[in-house]
């Protein structure tokens, strides 16, 4: 079954194998970045080549994100994602330490998309947010890569079959050793962020003055 799914990617033509390397990320990032490392060792297509154009989907999966963050000040169907648990904790992270906290995301599944909507609420400068986005995607990129790479230089061939297994249940422990971890302690997502951490955004600095903040004081009028 692992030699068949290895011989699979092998037989893709270049350009459907380039293009499911560029919208794996858009799916599950880690997923994708592992799937291209394998296509790598399997020697589909030039290692370089394979390397740009998973980074670049990485790129592209998340800069978007950013602007979720943005739209969530001015318009209530955005501010739907801001008010996600989690958002509110990244914020008050993102707004101390943008470099380590975005850092610390790339890292650590099931903070990502909160940090990223975090930076654009917060307008984090976005010329910025894409440079560190980059600069994370390419140390995660890489370091899949090399451990791909050292491991079948050693192990040959079989190097090819078992990685991708062995990669993808460790990360499958990790994120479920991660989800025991927290919801033994507390109520809410998968995160490392809880729910005596997390506050309603338009309470948040760097909100006033928006239409959803007066909505919010209207609403809280009413109730009284």
């Amino acid at each position: 079954m692992i030699e068949g799914g290895i011989e699979a990617i092998a037989s893709m033509s270049i350009w459907l194998l380039m293009f499911s390397i560029f919208i794996g990320p858009f799916i599950q990032e880690d997923g994708a970045v592992i799937f291209a490392a394998t296509a790598s060792l399997a020697g589909a297509a030039p290692t370089h080549i394979i390397l740009l154009v998973v980074f670049l989907g990485l790129i592209g999966s998340d800069a978007w994100k950013y602007w979720l963050g943005r739209f969530a000040r001015r318009h209530e169907w955005a501010h739907r994602f801001a008010e996600k648990p989690g958002v509110s904790v990244a914020g008050d992270l993102v707004r101390k330490e943008l470099w380590q906290t975005m850092l610390t995301a790339r890292f650590v599944p099931g903070t990502r998309i909160p940090t990223y909507i975090a930076c654009g609420f917060f307008k984090a400068h976005y010329g910025k947010y894409i440079l560190i986005l980059s600069f994370t995607a390419l140390i995660y990129v890489a370091m899949f890569f090399g451990l791909f790479h050292s491991v079948g230089a050693v192990a040959g061939e079989k190097a090819t079959l078992w990685m991708p297994v062995i990669a993808v249940v460790l990360l499958a422990a990790y994120i479920l050793f991660r989800w025991y971890n927290h919801t033994r302690k507390h109520k809410g997502p998968m995160t490392p962020m809880t729910d005596e951490q997390d506050h309603p955004m338009p309470d948040m600095p760097g909100f006033e003055g928006t239409p959803l903040e007066e909505a919010g004081e209207d609403a809280e009028d009413g109730k009284d």
